[in-house]
């Protein structure tokens, strides 16, 4: 029984590990893009804007709570042809306009709407390769998180972001129990360990003092 238990969570460990090593690259690529501001490829020039006119909105945009308008807004956009996560919106009373950023990994596209004249003007910028790891990096966060996952790509990268986290934590733990179960690796394993926790405690000291 122990051996047949020592199998399994060695195959587990090892598959499940090459399963999530795809996305744990990402989260790490993509951190030196977050902390050097690396992004090659990116354009800072927007394209020539696109408008569309006779668009029909939903009904009572204007007075919709914030998740309902951002839902309502989806559909304006299959209307005009794009796609993607909507961001903040922001509405100005007094000239009857709707505004906000869509973002797809690697491009983005500022949306402005006319509420009075139903024209819908789009500009489209790309960003790059970088700054999508980035994108997926901090998407499934806490940062606006009534707002977040709008898009349903973007939704299921959320799922695929938390199963990596659960996957890893398990692959961490298997990969202590595979450790102790081989007497011949523990000298050197709790070596390791023992300096990992000391440098961890060290940085986290340096930090806060």
């Amino acid at each position: 029984m122990r051996k047949r238990f020592y199998t399994l969570t060695r195959d587990l460990h090892l598959y499940l590990g090459l399963f999530i090593a795809p996305f744990i690259l990402v989260f790490c690529i993509s951190v030196f893009s977050l902390a050097y501001a690396w992004l090659p490829g990116a354009s800072s020039q927007p394209g020539p804007p696109r408008t569309v006119g006779n668009v029909t909105l939903p009904a009572d945009l204007e007075n919709l709570d914030v998740r309902a308008r951002i839902d309502a807004l989806q559909t304006v956009l299959a209307r005009v042809g794009v796609s993607g996560e909507i961001g903040w919106v922001q509405y100005s009373v007094k000239q009857r306009t709707i505004e906000f950023p869509v973002v797809v990994p690697g491009r983005e596209a500022t949306v402005a709407i006319d509420l009075a004249t139903r024209i819908v003007t789009v500009t489209r910028r790309e960003t790059g390769v970088w700054d999508a790891l980035i994108t997926l990096h901090k998407s499934p966060g806490p940062h606006l998180a009534a707002l977040r996952m709008n898009w349903l790509p973007m939704a299921v990268w959320r799922w695929f972001a938390d199963g990596t986290v659960y996957l890893l934590i398990f692959v961490s733990i298997s990969g202590i129990y595979l450790w102790a179960v081989l007497r011949s690796e523990r000298r050197i394993g709790l070596a390791l360990i023992g300096t990992g926790v000391l440098s961890f405690v060290g940085i986290i000291y340096a930090v806060i003092h």
